[in-house]
């Protein structure tokens, strides 16, 4: 006879048993004591699942509470949930699209026939409270793609539609939260009441969702305007119109019909022209600036940019010289370590601060100067006759995560510098209300381009991330609206072109490997690509600079 109990292992090391189809919601009440914010979500066997789900054999759980990088998502996810159930309620005419991250949280706009008001806002958030109040059920109701297609396109739900239509999948999940439904890209939790802290701030022409971060998930971060930031999103917004093409379904419709080719020519020269107006700029500039500083977090194509916009300096006239930050480096045996004991190369006190600032200063005096050359296999500075002079109409060019950081070149004065910040801010939808994370863009760039240049496997790139991530928060993004220029590197066709590289080396991740759940996600989130070769991508694209064959290197 069968056993009707099932042994969970769990992470603290005990042992429990539990009768045959207990729901994960019903044993993660029993452990909530245990964790000091709600539990969200779990790790069954290594694999993510939502708290409706039931278990059936002996198993292995790591429930997920709030103070985890998946707790918070799943936090995010279903908060935009209950606005858009909030929203329909409200009012039914209107379209609530999710557009991109901003000030620490989630920029939306809800179109209503007319201009959206602060009062609507208002009465958005205090529907969304009484929905919360509720402690409405989330239910994952599983069924044939093909009656979730008809489901949806019965609802309106146009992008949602035609992505499904291009999927090759059997089954998939809607989620509903009392009449209203929606597809979505991950786990939601079991309800709404744990979804406590948040707030909806009016921004025009749209709104934020505001929530907690994993470091305090029971109150809101400070808010913080990001206009510069925000301007460049609208940019991204418009490229996306420029192309026709502002959701993933689009982009591949312009693959399987063979008409990508346009769209890789525009974005190109979209970005070209970009390049064009900052070197323009700069030359307007030029009896002033001396020093131009780029910055930006990994992966966001710095140096490609940097060489793109050499270029285009020297149809100005413009010779600029540049200098490499990593030269600059502390001897190994002074570089400040963090809070594991490991040593900190992203600390900017990692950098000989005062000889750089010296060098600086020489450099723009007109002096000859003998530059350090950094040895990564000893740790120490060397000197291999490196001599360099400026002319006097010759701009520096100092390419580092540092870069919008004043005490970087302090001793330099502002007016002689100009700051140019670079990152990859997709201007790519899944659909209407499933946005594509920044991160993530760059995050699959990087695993690309460490596997082809770096002998670096996606398992080790996965396990560094959140520790790059973390010094991207402590060392970038605190100081992006001090950049005087923003440049947005992001490519709408290029998750096509990442995705046959960096799919074999995701599933290579077992699931086994801590980051086997990050993979899996990662995967699931590229198989709604179709693939697109590089055939027609020119050699100094930016996209290059992880896939290969750029001009550049």
């Amino acid at each position: 006879m069968k056993s009707s109990n099932v042994k969970i292992q769990f992470t603290n090391g005990e042992v429990g048993e539990y009768d045959k189809g207990s729901s994960l919601l019903d044993i993660a009440r029993e452990r909530a004591a245990l964790y000091t914010s709600p539990i969200v979500a779990a790790k069954v066997n290594n694999e993510i699942k939502d708290l409706q789900s039931r278990v059936d054999s002996d198993c292995s759980i790591d429930f997920l509470d709030l103070q985890t990088e998946t707790g918070i998502k799943v936090y995010e996810r279903s908060l935009t949930f209950v606005m858009i159930a909030a929203a329909k309620e409200l009012f039914p005419n209107a379209t609530l699209t999710v557009e991109h991250s901003l000030s620490k949280g989630l920029y939306c706009e809800l179109y209503l026939g007319r201009k959206t008001e602060r009062a609507d806002i208002a009465k958005l958030e205090g529907r969304m409270r009484e929905i919360v109040a509720e402690d409405r059920p989330i239910v994952r109701k599983t069924m044939p793609r093909e009656e979730a297609i008809r489901l949806l396109e019965a609802d309106g739900q146009v992008e949602h539609v035609r992505l499904l239509k291009q999927v090759k999948r059997e089954n998939v999940s809607v989620y509903y939260c009392g009449q209203v439904f929606d597809y979505f890209y991950g786990t939601m939790t079991p309800s709404t009441g744990c979804l406590q802290v948040f707030e909806l701030t009016f921004y025009e022409p749209g709104l934020i969702l505001r929530f907690p971060e994993k470091e305090r998930p029971d109150a809101l971060p400070d808010f913080i305007d990001q206009p510069k930031l925000a301007q460049i999103f609208l940019e991204a917004e418009r490229w996306g119109n420029i192309l026709g093409c502002g959701y993933v379904a689009a982009l591949n419709d312009f693959i399987t019909t063979n008409k990508i080719g346009d769209i890789i020519r525009v974005a190109e020269a979209l970005h070209e022209k970009k390049l064009a107006q900052i070197a323009d700029f700069i030359a307007g500039h030029s009896d002033q600036v001396r020093v131009i500083l780029i910055a930006g977090p990994s992966s966001s194509g710095k140096t490609t940019f940097a060489r793109r916009l050499g270029i285009q300096l020297r149809v100005n006239d413009i010779r600029p010289v540049p200098i490499s930050l990593d030269d600059y480096f502390v001897d190994r045996e002074h570089t400040p370590r963090d809070e594991n004991g490991d040593y900190d190369f992203e600390a900017l006190e990692a950098i000989d601060l005062e000889l750089f600032n010296r060098h600086l200063i020489q450099l723009l005096r007109g002096e000859e100067v003998d530059l350090p050359t950094f040895n990564f296999l000893t740790g120490k500075r060397e000197y291999q006759g490196n001599k360099i002079r400026l002319d006097n109409d010759q701009p520096l060019i100092i390419e580092g995560i540092h870069g919008l950081n004043e005490r970087l070149t302090a001793a330099i004065p502002r007016e002689q510098k100009i700051k140019i910040y670079i990152s990859a801010l997709t201007q790519l939808s899944i659909d209407t209300h499933n946005r594509i994370p920044t991160t993530d863009t760059r995050l699959i760039r990087r695993i690309v381009r460490d596997s082809q240049f770096r002998s670096h496997d996606a398992l080790g790139t996965l396990r560094m991330w959140l520790s790059v991530r973390r010094g991207e928060e402590k060392n970038i993004f605190p100081y992006q609206e001090d950049a005087d220029i923003m440049f947005n590197s992001a490519l709408l066709y290029e998750l096509a072109v990442l995705k046959k590289y960096a799919e074999p080396l995701l599933e290579r991740v077992t699931l086994n490997d801590d980051v086997y759940p990050e993979a899996k996600r990662l995967l699931k989130f590229l198989s709604y690509f179709s693939n697109l070769e590089t055939d027609e991508i020119p050699h100094n694209s930016i996209i290059r600079e992880f896939i290969g064959n750029s001009c550049f290197y």
